[in-house]
């Protein structure tokens, strides 16, 4: 629904804020504050949600063995301020920033966000979801394309995200991260059917 957007710059709509976020109604849609802006993605794909889990398996065994923190899946709200509230696919905490953990949702930028690009969210995810990740503190941002089955690994070099890195599974690529020592997600598996 990202023409909420255009109708709401064009009407010179109020922003909306967490208070609005939290009525809006059980749907099974994901609703998303981006800068008071109101986005609605209907459910994913089975592709989407078979690569994410497959992803989801191997980031939490491996936090999870290590002791590195907590692995989060969607729908959980990322609350980065009043306007800015959303719902990644899958975000990593380490143990040392645990306390923007609440009981309701996530306080603050999580150390890793992962998105898995769909046809409706792609623009979203690549570049309003992008600048907000980079303006709001996160670490390390990975979007991952099941249909190119690539990922992409945006890593913060002081205030801003460095150059992108691009992986591939068609030339063996794996994740990898400083933010978790030891890890190596090998694309195969993240894209395996």
């Amino acid at each position: 629904m990202d023409g909420a957007r255009g109708r709401a710059v064009a009407s010179g709509l109020p922003k909306l804020t967490y208070d609005d976020f939290v009525l809006f109604p059980d749907d099974g849609k994901r609703h998303e504050l981006i800068g008071g802006e109101h986005f609605v993605t209907a459910a994913p794909n089975v592709r989407h949600q078979r690569v994410l889990q497959n992803l989801n398996r191997a980031l939490d065994r491996f936090v999870e063995e290590h002791d590195l923190g907590r692995v989060f899946f969607a729908p959980l709200d990322v609350v980065f301020s009043l306007h800015d509230v959303v719902e990644p696919d899958l975000v990593f905490v380490s143990r040392e920033r645990e306390s923007i953990l609440t009981t309701a949702n996530l306080q603050g930028a999580p150390d890793l966000v992962v998105e898995v690009l769909s046809p409706a969210t792609r623009r979203r995810d690549e570049l309003l979801k992008r600048d907000l990740f980079e303006r709001m503190g996160v670490t390390e941002y990975w979007v991952v394309d099941p249909v190119a089955e690539t990922v992409k690994v945006y890593r913060r070099a002081g205030d801003n995200f460095a150059r992108v890195v691009l992986l591939s599974a068609s030339d063996d690529d794996q994740i990898a991260s400083p933010l978790l020592p030891g890890l190596k997600i090998p694309l195969a598996i993240v894209f395996a059917d």
